[in-house]
């Protein structure tokens, strides 16, 4: 069996791997993947050979949990509220731990030799390190037993070793006064510390706990229960889980359709956007198949189940929306990836600094050891290597929210500028994603606002999705020059109407018949169709326009053309992606013809029509494998799965819920001139990134071996600790400075 199951208590990527071991040690597990994105185990065992409560202990013996429930949704319901509480933990912690620095900062800083100083700041800094920062001693000595090191690592042993420090000089600082030293303590760099990773880890839990409402709201488009019809013709309401192959179940209108099915009797239309992204709601009849999680509108109608629970399709785009988040394998971020090295050789550096001076160091070989021991230890402090990154992101997110670029993480930011080749829906993100009357050409003047009327009256009574966009469109263009009324007996009213399936309706007024629908219902209904006026049609179906028929039982009145209208921006933007060498690609759900036309309306070369959501994935997957770095901009649950699967993925903020969630990046705007923007902010952003890392690194190449006493056998130079902790809050400074200057560069 192949389970995933939802993972609670990690704290970074390093987290991940110690949990796959101790999955995979287990005899009657042949695989185990940890995804520290999306906080998942996916396990391959033998359930001959290992229970799920024994997976479980294997976890929870790393010092994780592991949840399990009979019930996906329970499970995933249930580490939500873990999380949930973890994060409002995170948050009063860091709350408490700012609060608690900032009195230590200011004495630290200006009121040194006030009385009782350093017993002011323990009383403040205490609390920090061993209430509100325990956390990062707890996940420093798991990482010791795994035999690794991270960040946490060296916020531990930097804050744990200069708070010990302090702790021995405040309470015995004759050690020091009777060697004529002065007793230094070290309490604000400490509290301050924890104060600034414990809000970047606040920051990096909000951004990571939108992932999984992704899932849950897709899971949320399937109803909880559903209205059975029994053999007798009894009507009873069970939950979902009971469905079986072979029930035949009521759909009413506005209910979202249960599981996979075929319409029984009855008929309607219904809004399958989510599969195919396409706006226009499509009608159904008998023997006609339904999907799970569409949208049933206005008819009511019996459908057969045919595939439930894990088998129904909206169930198949949730487990590759599931596997796509999974498959990419956890980004270490770049100041762990570099922790990972730089502590252990920190430690090693701070002891043999201590050792070195223990052998050479004369007379006073202890009092020296340990200051420069220490010395090391502070100066290497991990605060400007780790606000490198945050600051820059921080301001960089903030930049975008003012060009209504929204980003989620930090990861999406750093790939952004790297890609070469983008992905664009069609629906919602070229066009309006909206059908729109765009032309109505009249060919009886006669008597234009009467058959105005009639058309309107007609439209009103068809459930057909586009006659809603015509009867507003008459609204807006003749709310007064003509009479709407389909309740009274007057020239305009209906006197009866008959909808004729996939042609369109035909209505009589006053013993006078009337036709709205395609060509094949005038052809059909006899009546002729003039050479102009289907050119006219032609050139607009050319147009990626839908041509509707208005006529009576002789001619042809009005024939009215239908579309999602391009926006007006999608030019430029695409034009604007392709100059920064970006090769762009539309992929639709709708027909060749409608594709062609907005492809070249907009100038994309690459287009695919008639894709289902696992196509446009695949395509995305084929790029990839070319070794393209690959962008999709979507806006529909149909891009869900699309999106998850991208190197970058961008949704428009008009979009449903799930694709802004899967989405690294949201666009709250529905220009599309927001993506090279946002292009030129992640190029800006990780610049700064890399500046401040390189100063950071040079900072500690330089004041390492100076702090270790390098200097001192020729120039007697030691450097005081004091001074080693101003050119760290410099350092830190400096890399804040830096990172402001994105907010001053437009983009």
């Amino acid at each position: 069996m192949k389970t995933s199951y939802p993972v609670t208590g990690m704290s970074c990527a390093a987290c991940a791997i110690n949990i796959e071991k101790a999955l995979e040690s287990q005899d009657g597990i042949s695989g185990a993947s940890v995804n520290f994105a999306n906080l998942t185990a996916t396990v391959e065992y033998d359930p001959d050979k290992i229970k799920q409560e024994e997976i479980q202990a294997a976890v929870q013996s790393a010092d994780y949990n592991l949840v399990i429930e009979e019930d996906a949704e329970d499970a995933n319901e249930q580490a939500e509220k873990i999380r949930q509480d973890e994060f409002i933990k995170l948050k009063l912690h860091t709350l408490g731990a700012a609060i608690s620095s900032l009195p230590v900062v200011v004495i630290g800083m200006f009121f040194m030799n006030m009385p009782y100083a350093d017993w002011i700041m323990l009383l403040f800094t205490a609390p920090v390190v061993m209430y509100f920062g325990k956390r990062f001693f707890i996940n420093a000595w798991m990482q010791l037993q795994h035999r690794s090191a991270n960040m946490d690592t060296l916020v531990a042993v930097s804050t744990g070793i200069a708070f010990v420090f302090s702790l021995f000089n405040t309470v015995y600082p004759e050690f020091w006064t009777s060697k004529g030293l002065e007793a230094h303590v070290y309490y604000e760099a400490a509290a301050a510390i924890i104060a600034f990773i414990l809000l970047g880890k606040l920051l990096e839990e909000k951004a990571k706990s939108n992932t999984s409402s992704a899932i849950k709201k897709l899971i949320g488009l399937q109803p909880k229960t559903v209205v059975k019809i029994s053999a007798d013709g009894g009507e009873s309401e069970i939950p979902i889980r009971d469905v079986k192959q072979g029930d035949v179940l009521l759909v009413r209108p506005g209910d979202k359709i249960p599981v996979d099915g075929t319409v029984g009797d009855g008929s309607s239309f219904v809004d399958e956007s989510m599969i195919s992204g396409e706006p226009i709601p499509v009608e159904k009849m008998s023997g006609e198949q339904v999907f799970s999680g569409t949208i049933n509108q206005k008819g009511s109608f019996r459908m057969t189940a045919e595939k439930v629970g894990a088998e129904t399709l909206l169930a198949q785009i949730i487990k590759m929306v599931q596997q796509a988040q999974g498959s990419k394998a956890p980004v270490q971020k770049l100041v762990d990836r570099i922790a990972a090295v730089f502590v252990p050789v920190v430690i090693g550096l701070s002891m043999l600094t201590f050792i070195a001076w223990m052998v050479f160091g004369g007379e006073q070989a202890f009092t020296h050891a340990l200051l420069t021991s220490v010395t090391v230890l502070v100066i290497a402090c991990p605060c400007a290597l780790g606000l490198a990154t945050p600051t820059a992101i921080m301001v960089g997110v903030g930049k975008g929210a003012e060009n209504n670029i929204l980003i989620k993480d930090a990861e999406s930011i750093e790939t952004l500028h790297k890609i070469n080749a983008i992905i664009l829906d069609k629906t919602g993100t070229i066009t309006e994603g909206r059908p729109e009357v765009t032309d109505i050409i009249w060919y009886d003047s006669g008597d234009s606002n009467n058959n105005k009327a009639i058309l309107y009256n007609i439209e009103k009574q068809s459930e057909h999705p586009l006659a809603d966009a015509v009867t507003k469109e008459l609204s807006k263009e003749n709310m007064l020059s003509f009479s709407i009324d389909n309740n009274s007996n007057n020239i305009q009213s209906i006197d009866s109407f008959q909808s004729i399936t996939g042609r369109g309706v035909k209505a009589y007024n006053n013993g006078n018949v009337y036709f709205v629908g395609n060509r094949q219902l005038i052809i059909e209904s006899n009546i002729e169709i003039p050479a102009g006026i289907d050119d006219s049609a032609i050139d607009l179906q050319k147009q990626a326009k839908t041509v509707v028929y208005f006529a009576n039982s002789s001619k042809v009145l009005a024939i009215i053309a239908i579309a999602d209208r391009i926006k007006s921006n999608s030019k430029q933007a695409i034009k604007e992606m392709k100059a920064k060498g970006i090769a762009v690609y539309m992929l639709t759900g709708d027909n060749r013809q409608t594709a062609s036309a907005v492809a070249a309306q907009v100038g994309i070369d690459n287009f695919e029509s008639e894709f289902m959501p696992a196509d446009k994935a695949n395509y995305i997957e084929d790029l990839q494998g070319k070794g393209m770095i690959v962008a999709m901009v979507g806006d529909g649950i149909n891009d869900s799965h699309a999106l998850a699967a991208a190197d970058v993925s961008i949704a428009m903020g008009k979009g449903s819920d799930i694709a802004i969630d899967v989405a690294k990046l949201t666009l709250t705007t529905s220009d599309l001139n927001a993506i090279p923007k946002a292009i030129n902010l992640s190029k800006q952003t990780v610049r700064t990134i890399k500046q401040n890392l390189f100063w950071a690194f040079i900072y500690n190449l330089i004041g390492i071996p100076i702090a270790a006493g390098i200097l001192y056998p020729a120039t007697g130079f030691l450097l005081n600790p004091m001074i080693a902790a101003a050119a760290m809050a410099f350092s830190s400074v400096s890399v804040v400075m830096n990172s402001l200057r994105v907010k001053w560069k437009a983009i």
